[in-house]
């Protein structure tokens, strides 16, 4: 086991070993508070607030953990109402024993809690949807160990989760009632952090939030993360539903000479991705940029920010770096800022060297569909 998986595999195992749990320990993690000679600097363009939904407001971010007031959640087929009670989850399709538990009965096994970033696919495709994200430490159960129990054949490949919402889909000219559903290869369900997860931050979760049981997968989409879980099938081939191979597809070009060459991929894994939250401004006017980056899970190599036209100046990562999963915030001191209009923009670089592209890069500017939109936001400010 390599040194980045031991550490994440003892953080997301500290509440199964009686170590105080980490959403006690993590509500502490902040980005700096101001100073008593410190002001905030507006944007002046201000993140739009939607009174009617959850967002995260980046210039009032102040919390790593995202309270569940302030967490977004989307629906696909409305909101079911469960009966945690008569509630029960069913693992079928090909495994050799096929079980069924309560509520209760998954509460009573070894409990995992694991801290990650939940992302919408679609943060980030205009400028009124750019809160869709938030960051918590979610409580529940492995779910690599019930499908040891429940058994897996070798040609068992692929694990779909069903939710408890539903709703007519349109296919062929047929109408079929279908549940919510996605999936994982067996690989991928059986990763460390993959949970059944009933709390969030410590606490029950909400019926917005997928009550009584979700589905967490770290370093991926929200749409992967089921909500209202109440099935899980072992298959020996792919599953494709609307929400895999016909919603949540994106379009993308790959200009090749004179020819554009089209691909469309499955929504998945997170891509890398960074942005400027809060701009402070203290008594001798040097200035402070903060802002947060997240991605899949792979380690970072960069933050950087560029100011107007200048060059990319690395900033200082702080709260989060050694959460693989979680947002990271980071910081810069800008030292001497001329009077005026700015821009301020971040770009994120990873260890494999992915860096989040320009929204004129081809990887944005050649697509088609507003899913997987991470490209660079530049802010305003006038000092």
């Amino acid at each position: 086991m390599g040194e980045t998986t031991r550490r994440e595999w003892m953080r997301g195992s500290l509440a199964a070993a009686g170590v105080a749990s980490l959403s006690s320990q993590l509500f502490s993690l902040a980005l700096p508070p101001l100073g008593e000679d410190e002001a905030s600097v507006a944007f002046l363009d201000p993140q739009p607030v939607n009174p009617d939904r959850s967002m995260v407001i980046w210039e009032q971010l102040k919390s790593w953990i995202t309270p569940q007031k302030d967490f977004f959640s989307v629906k696909h087929y409305g909101i079911p109402e469960v009966d945690s009670e008569q509630w029960s989850l069913g693992i079928s399709g090909l495994v050799s024993k096929p079980r069924s538990f309560t509520l209760e009965d998954l509460k009573a096994r070894p409990r995992q809690e694991y801290a990650a970033t939940l992302e919408c696919s679609g943060n980030g495709a205009s400028e009124r949807f750019m809160g869709a994200i938030g960051n918590a430490v979610w409580g529940g159960t492995p779910l690599a160990p019930l499908l040891q129990e429940c058994g897996v054949p070798p040609g068992g490949i692929e694990v779909v989760f069903f939710g408890s919402d539903q709703g007519t889909e349109k296919i062929r000219g047929n109408e079929y009632q279908q549940n919510f559903g996605r999936s994982l290869s067996i690989e991928e369900a059986r990763k460390n952090g993959v949970l059944l997860a009933y709390e969030m931050n410590g606490k029950p979760l909400l019926q917005a939030h997928g009550a009584p049981l979700r589905l967490i997968v770290p370093g991926w989409y929200g749409v992967a993360w089921v909500k209202w879980l109440q099935r899980i099938e072992l298959h020996d081939r792919r599953f494709l539903s609307r929400f895999m191979g016909r919603d949540y597809v994106t379009i993308r070009g790959e200009q090749r000479g004179e020819a554009i060459i089209w691909r469309e991929t499955s929504v998945g894994k997170l891509n890398l991705k960074s942005i400027v939250a809060r701009v402070t401004r203290k008594s001798d006017d040097s200035i402070r940029v903060m802002g947060a980056v997240w991605n899949d899970g792979t380690p970072l190599k960069a933050v950087q920010l560029r100011i107007d036209d200048g060059s990319w100046q690395d900033t200082e990562l702080g709260q989060g770096l050694d959460f693989p999963h979680c947002w990271t915030f980071w910081s810069y001191a800008w030292r001497n800022p001329a009077a005026g209009e700015h821009t301020l923009v971040s770009r994120a670089v990873d260890v494999q060297g992915r860096m989040q592209p320009a929204i004129e890069d081809p990887a944005i500017a050649l697509k088609k569909t507003y899913w997987e939109a991470n490209q660079q936001v530049p802010r305003r400010v006038k000092l």
